[in-house]
């Protein structure tokens, strides 16, 4: 979760006294979120702030929350003013001349309340325990549990020791009620102060701690599904998230449903025969469960690539129908004229791209967000979708504009086996400036392909079939396929964009037309 950073923090022990302040950074929100927006802050610069005290409201994807604070003192500086959008782990406040009452007392050393404290103290602290495990919030008599808030962060940053979940629990116990209402507040359900002390696994001598449950929503599946988050495996940062609770219900339904330990409640004995339930289906027949699919190697690397490219690229497609008659010729002299070389149609679409962005340099580049430029690259690095036992994979062609026709096709056709064969090399797949997509194969028209990050540029050709088309004056039978070209905005305008792409149609549809920049 949220980690205390930055030269000013006392790193003497937690708790500890510090000299100048703590930094509080924004914490780890769960669900995956990593990024949350201030929307109000409680506090101002010199107030006294308390531990858990809700110092600032933040929004996130997925809902509001309140954010308390686990150290004491006085506050003295806020990180983000209102509308500032903050990434998990960034300083959001600081605080100074923390309270040594913020020490954490061991368990063995913590004196023994008198009179009607432990009643307070040990109900509210349970019923901290019990939130964390999955619970709902128990509002104060009289309140609906709709108005009240939730507190994901409860107790966040206040140590390991259990003492000091207690010392959590008495203050939420300080704020909300006295000690003679929390006493009242315990239904039948709820076993004594006393008794509760003694059985709750949370406060044995182990040292265990509640286990780590942020949202809302995943408080309530797991009282819903019947499961117990002490036994879920948390995620990386320590938290049990919504896909660790699904892991663990699947890995419940898949096994052999036992009989539920002494103790368990009816709510849990219910859920138990629920999952039986619905492991055998009703008629039968065998289960029909949902397979996962790891996202890993080839694939990987596919899914960042394309994912980076659609939220970072803002992207425009533009295309065209060409006659690719005379250019169906021309491969078909060349095959003739040159038998070795075995010039087919993507060696002469890769001559004409590589022609096309010698015209638009532009094209041929990719954007530094983080300098702030646009880096125009000095080679034409051709990338082009090939098959591989893996799935879509995109070779590169190195400095194919210092290349002939005839190296450009040998070339691609040596990609082309090793990516059919599995044997690509990692530098073979990397490092491309432009991509060439010919989804004709797969006998299709038109797409709007998805730029290849970091590339600012790709060209997709479609299927090259027969079509009525206005040839010299008359409706004629013609070669006809169609080109769409997606670029990023940020390097070109329209006008650049269109240019290259007239200019490969022109080509396709007169080859000679190359014959003037040889």
């Amino acid at each position: 979760m949220g980690r205390r950073a930055g030269p000013d923090v006392c790193r003497a022990g937690r708790g500890g006294v510090c000299v100048s302040g703590f930094v509080f950074r924004l914490p780890d929100l769960g669900e995956g979120l990593t990024e949350a927006e201030v929307v109000e802050w409680h506090v101002a610069v010199g107030d006294e702030v308390s531990i858990d005290e809700e110092v600032v409201t933040v929004e996130t994807a997925k809902a509001s929350v309140d954010v308390p604070c686990p150290y004491a003192g006085t506050v003295a500086e806020l990180h983000a003013g209102p509308g500032t959008v903050l990434a998990v782990g960034e300083p959001l406040i600081t605080v100074g001349d923390v309270s040594a009452a913020a020490e954490p007392v061991p368990a063995a050393e913590e004196p023994a309340p008198a009179g009607p404290a432990p009643a307070t103290q040990d109900h509210a602290g349970e019923q901290y325990r019990s939130e964390e495990r999955a619970g709902a919030t128990v509002p104060a008599d009289g309140d609906d549990p709709e108005d009240q808030p939730e507190r994901p962060l409860i107790g966040y940053g206040a140590g390991d020791a259990p003492a000091r979940r207690r010392r959590g629990g008495r203050r939420r116990a300080g704020r909300g009620a006295s000690a003679d209402d929390a006493a009242s507040a315990t239904t039948p359900d709820t076993a004594p102060a006393s008794a509760t002390t003694s059985s709750a696994p949370d406060t044995s001598s182990d040292g265990r701690r509640a286990v780590r449950v942020i949202s809302p929503l995943v408080r309530r599946l797991a009282t819903e599904w019947g499961i117990d988050v002490r036994t879920v495996q948390p995620g990386p940062t320590g938290v049990v998230r919504r896909a660790d609770l699904e892991a663990a219900r699947e890995a419940r339904s898949a096994a052999t449903v036992e009989t539920p330990a002494a103790g368990t409640a009816a709510a849990g004995t219910t859920a138990a025969g629920t999952a039986a339930a619905e492991t055998v289906p009703a008629d039968g027949g065998a289960e029909r469960a949902d397979q996962r699919v790891p996202i890993q190697g080839v694939h990987r690397i596919m899914v960042d690539r394309l994912t980076t490219s659609r939220r970072e690229i803002p992207d425009a497609t533009t295309w065209v129908d060409v006659d690719a008659t005379r250019l169906m010729k021309l491969k078909d002299s060349l095959r003739e004229a040159r038998p070795d070389a075995r010039i087919g149609v993507l060696p002469l679409l890769a001559r004409i791209v590589v022609a096309g962005l010698a015209r638009h340099p532009e094209l041929n580049a990719s954007v530094d967000v983080e300098a702030g430029e646009i880096v125009q690259h000095g080679a034409v690095n051709l990338g082009f979708a090939a098959q591989s036992p893996r799935g879509l994979v995109v070779p590169v062609v190195h400095d194919a504009d210092t290349m002939s026709t005839a190296e450009l096709a040998s070339a691609l056709r040596e990609l082309t086996t090793l990516a059919r064969e599995g044997k690509l090399s990692p530098t073979q797949m990397s490092g491309g400036t432009f991509t060439l997509n010919n989804y004709g194969v797969y006998g299709v028209d038109g797409s709007t392909p998805i730029i290849n990050h970091p590339e600012a540029g790709m060209l997709g050709v479609g299927r090259i079939v027969e079509k009525p088309w206005a040839h010299k004056g008359r409706v004629r039978l013609r070669q006809v396929t169609q080109l769409s070209f997606t670029f990023d905005h940020r390097v070109c305008d329209g006008g650049t964009a269109g240019g290259f792409l007239r200019y490969v149609a022109d080509c396709v549809e007169r080859p000679g037309t190359l014959l003037a920049d040889l």
